[in-house]
């Protein structure tokens, strides 16, 4: 993330939680500078992105004040999009959802992008013909480059909050978002494995989501680090469309490494417990 970028979500994120309520003044551009150790050019530009989002208005000579318009509708509905529904980790986090906004009396609009641009696509253009109070959305692919981007920001610009959780898109300036910390998560699963004794580890992670590519970064820091041995041979790919391939195929990395040893996962999801082996697994708590 380019540090104009960050000051702008760091400011958006104030905004939208209520430490700067709607006309109120924003720290001036020195003020901000020394707070976020960056450049005056660099505040200003944060600024401009804040102001073309129409979340602040810029009046020379008396600073920055907010001016964030409330949602154009309340209709007590948020749409939830998540990329799968019935499996996996999903039910649980789905079910908390639900019970917040239950408790704030919203309701929720449950929708399943199944991992597919073209489906997250479909949900937008419907969101836009039947505006909610809100979305809470699980990016699509979040690793690839995606042509739903703009729809994203028209919906923003229509003063529909938007929160991403799990993942969010590299091409969005400010959106909020609620994910884990991929990078210390595979950073450790690589030292708890290495404190145990294991010394050859292989890993497998997804492609087209930026969890995968966040937490190899983390796993081969911790490789590094601990001055272990690091083959591209034993690291899977994998991607929504093949995930199942990766199983079946005689040359696939798993198959090499089936007589492991010891096995470490991600979510702490119930499958970790479904195998003869119990799988350790990095739970979101942790």
């Amino acid at each position: 993330m380019k540090k104009y970028e960050y000051v702008a979500n760091s400011l958006y994120e104030e905004i939208m939680t209520g430490s700067y309520p709607n006309g109120t003044l924003l720290p001036t551009e020195e003020q901000l500078t020394k707070r976020f150790d960056v450049s005056r050019q660099t505040v200003r530009k944060a600024l401009s992105i804040l102001e073309e989002r129409k979340i602040i208005e810029k009046k020379q000579g008396s600073g920055s004040t907010v001016k964030r318009e409330e949602p154009a509708v309340n209709t007590g509905k948020v749409a939830v999009i998540a990329t799968y529904i019935d499996d996996y980790i999903f039910p649980g986090q789905l079910r908390g959802v639900e019970e917040v906004l239950s408790k704030n009396n919203f309701s929720a609009v449950l929708s399943a992008t199944r991992n597919q641009i073209r489906n997250e696509r479909r949900i937008l253009e419907d969101i836009m013909k039947e505006p909610v109070a809100g979305i809470l959305v699980e990016g699509t692919k979040t690793a690839l480059p995606n042509p739903n981007i703009a729809l994203y920001r028209k919906l923003s610009e229509a003063n529909i909050p938007i929160v991403f959780f799990n993942s969010c898109y590299p091409g969005l300036t400010c959106p909020l978002s609620v994910c884990a910390d991929n990078f210390n998560g595979g950073y450790e699963l690589v030292n708890y494995l290495f404190r145990k004794g294991h010394k050859s580890i292989a890993s497998v992670f997804k492609a087209d989501d930026i969890q995968g590519h966040e937490r190899y970064s983390g796993y081969i820091s911790a490789m590094f680090d601990n001055r272990l041995f690091v083959s591209d041979h034993k690291t899977i790919w994998f991607t929504t469309e093949n995930k199942y391939r990766i199983f079946s195929d005689e040359d696939s990395v798993l198959s090499s490494i089936g007589d492991a040893t010891a096995v470490v996962s991600f979510d702490n999801s119930n499958l970790s417990e479904m195998s003869a082996i119990k799988i350790t697994s990095l739970s979101y708590g942790d």
